[in-house]
């Protein structure tokens, strides 16, 4: 990659057909996106739906990438890869065969109608944050901070680490660092 490349992280999510194996093969997928190479994916976790009640625990990771792409193209070739994977946009909070969403690039700020970076809710979401810190521990978010201090706002949040090529959860459930709680 050429010194005009840019340090981007994605959150990938799904809980429908087969959401581990989902996962996996979205991760290959985005080592593949034209112009882009994937760095670091971190574990698989599974989460609660977010929102929508009495959906199925969604399976959750994130990436880190190294791209020439701008940021709308990035998440333009996101949107590609999800469509690829089955993703329909029904409703908010819908059950997804994909998600992708593009949570920063560099230290940029972008507020326009197609794209928010940093992404606006991440610091919100343990099943992005707890990822994107075994992956990037000192991760900071422009506007925000360290990542790692908003860990005690999600602390309440169910968050399990997955183990295993078959996706299997460890034996017990995995506690938001930083929180007392399991």
């Amino acid at each position: 990659m050429s010194s005009s490349a840019h340090l981007a992280f994605v959150a990938l999510g799904a809980n429908l057909a087969e959401p581990v194996a989902q996962l996996r093969a979205a991760g290959a997928t985005l080592a593949e996106l034209p112009g882009s190479r994937l760095l670091r994916l971190s574990s698989l976790y599974r989460t609660a739906p977010v929102g929508l009640r009495g959906q199925p625990d969604f399976i959750n990771a994130v990436a880190a990438l190294e791209t020439v792409l701008e940021p709308q193209q990035l998440l333009d070739a996101l949107f590609v890869v999800e469509r690829r994977f089955g993703r329909r946009r029904e409703f908010h909070h819908a059950p997804r065969t994909l998600d992708l969403d593009l949570l920063l690039y560099d230290e940029c700020e972008i507020d326009s109608p197609h794209l928010t970076l940093p992404h606006p809710r991440m610091h919100l979401r343990a099943f992005v944050l707890v990822p994107l810190l075994e992956i990037e521990p000192l991760c900071r978010i422009p506007g925000r901070g360290s990542a790692a201090a908003w860990l005690p706002a999600v602390s309440q949040q169910r968050i399990e680490r997955l183990a295993g090529k078959d996706g299997r959860a460890n034996a017990t459930s995995a506690s938001v660092p930083g929180s007392d709680r399991p």
